[in-house]
């Protein structure tokens, strides 16, 4: 469970509407019903009236909805000034190993920096550098280099340390490294907030929203299709995701062209590749969906695998409703549904909010 900052703390930042809290926690305003982050510009409330959370996705699920001012679900790309500058010093030096000494240099309290990146990567800042460091040596051994010089290269002072950082993390020893099957993940900001993305060479394997609560789960089925490695880090297929998603939600793309990697059980399969035939602007329901794929009296089957799709927006789940045109279900969330389907029929504000 993530530990948040103590109340009194959280209470002062809120007031004060510091923004290096930003990402660390946010408040539920009960008189309200919505949840904002700590910087949010709106006229405060009393402090009886507020309860705090560690994740938007856990204000989400106690009944608030994100507030239209302060926007707490959509960051824009733009994390706290110390994260920002801490995430560009890893990507100048990814071989440095940092210590809580660090941190403290750069005025940074190391338990922050462990609560913001287990909340938005799903590890530590020392795990979360750790990888990146080992990513890079991942790579720089598929391409035959020296385990005895990469290992000092990426700041460890012997190959057996090193061979058991390789082992721990990809589940293999650094001679089979070219067998690893490394998931290569990064945080992309949207207008309907933060995405989880993953990639392997052969294409994108994972696009969800961080606060879904079967993210666990999609990460479970990735490991288990790709291998244990799934690793922070840059990837050529990030890039190309992280472009193509900018220019969709400004309304300049219809259709993705960057490669996938979806597997799953033959039905699975079926109904994935079926959401991709969905033409952009339009919906179906599930039972054209299943009579689309010669399943007509599988309608249930076919919403299942529809919710399991690891790969939201690019893989178009969100284009199918219930039979009489209501949204149904979505793992994102319903005004999120509501705010991509706006945006695909030439509607949408850019500005997220419950419909």
């Amino acid at each position: 469970m993530t530990t948040l900052p103590k109340t009194a703390e959280m209470r002062r930042a809120f007031r004060e509407r510091d923004p290096s809290y930003d990402g660390v926690f946010f408040t539920g305003v009960k008189t309200t019903g919505i949840f904002c982050r700590p910087s949010c510009p709106a006229r405060k409330p009393l402090d009886r009236n507020c309860e705090y959370f560690p994740s938007a996705r856990q204000a989400l699920f106690a009944g608030y909805r994100p507030c239209k001012r302060c926007r707490p679900m959509a960051t824009d790309g733009r994390p706290p000034g110390w994260v920002r500058e801490l995430l560009t010093r890893v990507d100048r030096d990814p071989s440095k190993r940092w210590r809580d000494a660090d941190l403290r240099a750069m005025s940074i309290d190391p338990a922050r920096a462990r609560r913001y990146f287990q909340r938005h990567h799903g590890m530590t800042f020392a795990a979360y550098s750790r990888a990146r460091r080992l990513s890079d040596a991942l790579i720089e051994l598929r391409r035959g280099a020296d385990m005895t010089t990469t290992a000092l290269k990426h700041g460890y002072e012997s190959t057996s340390g090193f061979h058991d950082g390789i082992k721990k993390t990809f589940g293999r020893a650094p001679s089979r490294a070219g067998e690893a099957a490394a998931v290569t993940t990064a945080m992309i900001e949207s207008p309907v907030g933060p995405l989880l993305a993953g990639a392997t060479d052969a294409g994108v394997c994972l696009l969800e929203f961080t606060d879904r609560r079967a993210l666990e789960a999609q990460m479970k089925e990735v490991r288990r299709h790709f291998g244990n490695a799934v690793v922070p880090g840059k990837h050529a297929m990030l890039d190309r995701l992280r472009d193509e998603l900018k220019r969709y939600f400004a309304g300049e793309l219809k259709r993705f062209a960057v490669p996938l990697s979806y597997p799953g059980t033959p039905f699975q399969t079926q109904v994935w590749n079926g959401l991709l035939k969905i033409p952009y602007g339009t919906t179906c329901s599930y039972e054209d969906l299943a009579n689309a794929i010669g399943e007509k009296n599988a309608q249930r089957a076919v919403g299942r695998a529809n919710g399991q799709n690891r790969i939201a927006i690019v893989i178009p789940c969100h284009r199918v409703v219930n039979k009489g045109g209501k949204l149904g279900g979505y793992g994102g969330g319903l005004w999120r549904k509501q705010f991509l389907l706006d945006l695909e029929r030439g509607q949408g504000s850019l500005k997220p909010g419950l419909k």
